[in-house]
């Protein structure tokens, strides 16, 4: 345990707002979010959000948050050049919430690592289902914004991660949590906010073998919550 602050790798989904939870359960003072958005489309990779909506989210947790725009190839570089920035800050480590794709968490454990910093996942090898249901029951509410199409089709799109969801996944026969990439969602309340974040459903879209829901930002009170 340590007094020193840590950061948490933020796409904006369910995923995210669990590991901060736990993080933040766990002691840890996650004082920063970093998020890496497309240059181009200014959106999250895959998660198809607005970098629009991610500052809405930061706002409605409390925490700072560093959105860096890159392209894919300069991922790496750009990646590299934060950790380094954090190390120097005097940041402890920084928190992900992957589950179990090894190969994604070993990606990054050895560039955290290099920098000097300590890698720290909270939700690591836990079955997706419960850790969807530990999300639902804590209140943990989210959208579904992107589906790949060869595993779910666009009905999904706009659903919200309930009780009835969780039944509904299950019977897909897909991940629970879309760790595969079967689904990628943004997460508007739960424990992690201090207030619940408003969006508006706007346009789907096709690319590349997914579909995606395009979020804006809602006024005051128009996002169902149960």
């Amino acid at each position: 345990m340590t007094g020193r602050p840590y950061a948490l790798m933020w796409s904006g989904g369910k995923d995210s707002a669990l590991a901060l939870d736990r993080a933040r359960r766990a002691g840890l003072a996650v004082a920063r979010l970093i998020s890496f958005y497309d240059s181009a489309t200014r959106r999250v990779r895959f998660h198809a959000t607005r970098v629009e909506m991610l500052e809405a989210q930061a706002a409605a947790i409390g925490v700072e948050l560093r959105a860096i725009a890159t392209t894919w190839p300069g991922m790496e570089e750009r990646l590299r050049r934060e950790l380094g920035a954090l190390q120097e800050g005097g940041f402890a480590g920084v928190v992900f919430g992957n589950i179990h794709l090894a190969d994604v968490r070993d990606w990054y454990e050895t560039r955290v690592v290099a920098a000097g910093l300590e890698h720290v996942e909270p939700i690591w090898g836990e079955q997706p289902a419960k850790l969807l249901a530990e999300f639902i029951s804590s209140g943990g509410r989210a959208v579904i914004t992107c589906v790949e199409l060869a595993r779910l089709d666009e009905s999904w799109l706009g659903r919200i991660t309930d009780e009835r969801f969780a039944t509904d996944i299950q019977k897909a026969g897909v991940d629970a949590c879309g760790e595969n990439g079967e689904y990628h969602s943004f997460a508007f309340a739960g424990p992690v906010f201090k207030r619940s974040v408003s969006w508006i459903a706007g346009e789907c879209r096709l690319d590349a073998g997914f579909a995606q829901l395009d979020l804006t930002e809602g006024i005051g009170d128009s996002v169902p919550v149960d």
